[in-house]
């Protein structure tokens, strides 16, 4: 059994839940998240905390309440807090302006990149070299900042590129005569 699926997910205030048989629904300050369950999972609401079990003792419905558990924990702090990451743009030339629901890229092309934003997640720039992502759901705020770290990857030697704010980039020596 999975032990991070014995601990209880607890409900801050101002955090709204709802409960069916296949789906879990969390309303909070920063938006509306929905989760469809396994059928091998159940979650039940005791007072100010969710429960998530296994339906039957199997290997599979195991891993897979742990596996909900942190999803629903997530989805409760993204509703109430919201995710946030952070990238930076290193190299001559390179600016990013964030504009509405897009963000435009100059990143060492001969084109500047127009990345169209999906919903719920919100993009600032506090400088030309830094971009904010901002959302309640942790996978789309990742996967948003992925892709626009996949434009330009930081590179070895020079250490150009986008890359997280916490991120350490290994350079390599030149190439010798």
């Amino acid at each position: 059994m999975s032990r991070i699926a014995n601990a209880p997910v607890l409900i801050p205030k101002g955090v709204e839940t709802s409960l069916s048989e296949t789906e879990v629904s969390v309303k909070g300050s920063k938006g509306n998240l929905n989760l469809s369950l396994h059928s091998l999972v159940s979650v039940a609401q005791d007072g100010e905390e969710l429960k998530v079990s296994a339906k039957d003792d199997s290997r599979q419905a195991g891993a897979l309440a742990g596996t909900f558990r942190s999803l629903i924990n997530n989805m409760i702090l993204g509703v109430s807090e919201g995710f946030q990451k952070k990238l930076e743009l290193q190299g001559v030339g390179y600016r990013a302006k964030a504009s509405g629901k897009s963000i435009n890229l100059t990143v060492g092309y001969s084109h500047p990149i127009d990345y169209k934003l999906p919903d719920g997640v919100t993009v600032e720039t506090p400088s030309q070299t830094e971009i904010v992502i901002t959302g309640a759901d942790k996978q789309v705020v990742g996967q948003v900042a992925a892709e626009l770290r996949d434009f330009r990857p930081p590179e070895p030697y020079k250490g150009k590129g986008i890359r997280y704010s916490d991120e350490r980039v290994y350079r390599k020596e030149a190439k010798k005569k």
